[in-house]
């Protein structure tokens, strides 16, 4: 058993009904990340969307505040900040003051956006959006670097500036780039950042990932090798059977998918999801943005698609600790994420997943010692009734026939 680091993704409940007042809201995931933190997860991120049904991380730095007041070890990220709507300098010094008062525990997690409708209705140029996120990024570096920052360029210009204050982390922050295209992954490589992924199928990552892999050794960065980051969406109870029947039901509905991109309430209002509906302009029939369209509507369709593609993770402990570790010598990650609200899955059933997960699975990893073989007195914490026979990392064909619903 080889380490693994595990990052927890707090989708904010983004899906679910809106019956609690969002203070409440608020406590109750604030609560969830001190448990978090006492139990030894290595990070902790959240998503940026604006404009979004339900959204409640409008404002990622104000929220991770709060969340590194209330924990002392957990790494803190938003994946993505969505650089073109920023002001760069105001969010390169919000930043650093978050890495301050956390005292360096932030990971900056970069990106362009997606979906048109948030750009439609701020008025930013959804296809000048890779552009004006170089340059935010570009000034962001120069703020966190510099004395000061002077920039001439087509979007931005800056005469002076006196970014205030540095980050804590030095020369600043990790930075992550959330991409997806072959081209993105050779860029975020010959710019020697971490790279972070979530809606391919386990194949289609691994050979993404190995198109940055190769890009990062020809660009002859020196250093080691950056992050790559995982994120899946997981459920995990006491058997296989239970797990699947209970995962089942959301992972398929209208909800249940990782990213929802048609349909809803925003489908509702007048500017809907732009001139697309699979909410990305005329980029929604790029061949890498069409593919992965497809892979998403299959898997909304089909929950054997699900679970055979790599698309969720589902099982009791056992079952899942030995996914990871057959999808991690297949793929190669060293931070995997975890998304375990799925929909409108219940809170309770939600939080025993989380719990299963922390208690069984992240010791697993976690005491593992140099890449070797974990201690069998660690491997039996995992209880006799939590274990599964071997499925190879397919679905079981007696919960296939369950039809559990």
């Amino acid at each position: 058993m080889t380490k693994l680091d595990f990052a927890f993704w707090d989708g904010m409940g983004a899906y679910s009904s809106d019956s609690n007042a969002i203070a409440d809201v608020y406590q109750y995931h604030l609560d969830l990340a001190r448990s978090l933190d006492e139990a030894g997860w290595h990070s902790y991120f959240v998503i940026e969307h604006q404009n979004a049904p339900l959204g409640r991380i409008t404002s990622p730095a104000v929220w991770l505040t709060a969340v590194a007041g209330v924990t002392s070890r957990l790494r803190l990220g938003t994946m993505m900040w969505q650089l073109p709507f920023y002001h760069p300098i105001r969010l390169a010094q919000e930043v650093a003051m978050l890495d301050q008062l956390s005292r360096g525990r932030v990971e900056f997690g970069s990106g362009i956006g997606v979906h048109e409708h948030e750009f439609i209705r701020w008025n930013v140029d959804f296809y000048k959006r890779a552009a004006i996120a170089e340059e935010v990024l570009k000034i962001v570096k120069m703020a966190w670097t510099l004395p000061e920052v002077t920039f001439q360029g087509e979007y931005f210009k800056f005469d002076e500036a006196l970014p205030q204050p540095r980050p804590f982390q030095k020369p600043h922050p990790p930075i992550w780039a959330a991409v997806h295209s072959d081209s993105a992954m050779v860029w975020a490589a010959n710019n020697n950042y971490h790279v972070a992924q979530n809606l391919d199928t386990d194949e289609t990552i691994a050979r993404k990932f190995g198109i940055y892999r190769k890009a990062w050794h020809e660009a002859n960065h020196p250093g080691p090798m950056p992050r790559v980051f995982l994120q899946r969406q997981v459920h995990v109870a006491e058997t296989d059977a239970k797990a699947h029947e209970q995962a089942r039901r959301y992972i398929l509905a209208v909800e249940g998918g990782a990213v929802i991109t048609s349909g809803g309430q925003i489908k509702d209002t007048r500017i809907g999801w732009g001139s697309h509906e699979r909410a990305m302009g005329r980029d929604s029939e790029r061949p890498d943005d069409k593919q992965r369209g497809e892979t998403m509507a299959k898997g909304r369709q089909s929950y054997e698609f699900t679970i055979d593609q790599g698309l969720a993770i589902v099982g009791s402990p056992d079952t899942v600790i030995r996914k990871l570790e057959a999808a991690k010598k297949a793929i190669g990650f060293d931070i995997f994420c975890t998304n375990h609200e799925i929909g409108k899955m219940p809170r309770e059933m939600t939080r025993s997943s989380i719990d299963l997960f922390s208690k069984y699975v992240l010791p697993e990893f976690r005491s593992s010692r140099g890449g070797e073989e974990l201690d069998s007195s660690v491997r039996q914490a995992v209880p006799p009734e939590f274990r599964s026979s071997r499925d190879g990392g397919k679905l079981d064909r007696s919960v296939r026939q369950a039809g559990a619903t």
